[in-house]
């Protein structure tokens, strides 16, 4: 399995606009979070292991601050002709097995991943009130083993911009599997 890593967007970029269906039916933009003080994307999949690995974390984490004006929101963005398990009816799937509490949206024209410049899964970009962006790396410093993580990087980022504090600047990128990108 080949690693990719995020691309390390300038911190203070705004947050690209989108508009998308979800899992549940709905069509999500960011102006639908307007009211949340942290807005992370997420580009993710159903098939690739880092996901995976860090699905239930991701989960707990919508859990833990849902009450605190942070809203999660997972996008997909892979070529579903190629990964036909990432396709919408397969997202719907996963969402309700795993009972997602933050929207999991498609993206079949794959333009939202290139408008975040997003290559891997997953690739988190976290945003302020302003949606100016605050944070981009990794979940945490162990993918494979939730047992031995010693840094929470994202949960660390997010606890910081809700309590106005400096956003920790040594940000690790993201690794994961490449997007599938269309032919």
């Amino acid at each position: 399995m080949a690693n990719t890593y995020s691309t390390m967007v300038p911190l203070g970029t705004p947050a690209p606009d989108f508009s998308l269906p979800g899992t549940d039916g709905k069509t999500y933009s960011p102006s639908n979070f307007g009211n949340k003080n942290v807005l992370v994307i997420i580009f993710m999949c159903n098939h690739c292991p880092y996901v995976k690995a860090v699905l239930r974390r991701l989960i707990n984490l919508q859990n833990e601050y849902a009450e605190r004006s942070v809203q999660l929101v997972g996008i997909n963005v892979n070529d579903t002709k190629k990964y036909p398990e990432d396709s919408l009816e397969k997202m719907k799937e996963l969402a309700e097995k795993k009972q997602l509490p933050f929207p999991y949206l498609f993206d079949e024209s794959q333009e939202s991943a290139k408008a975040y410049d997003a290559v891997c899964t997953p690739d988190i970009f976290v945003y302020g009130i302003e949606r100016s962006l605050k944070y981009r790396g990794r979940v945490d410093d162990n993918w494979q083993h939730p047992d031995e993580i010693t840094r929470h990087d994202l949960k660390d980022a997010i606890e910081a911009i809700l309590t106005d504090q400096p956003v920790n600047d040594d940000q690790v990128s993201s690794m994961g599997c490449s997007i599938k990108w269309k032919e």
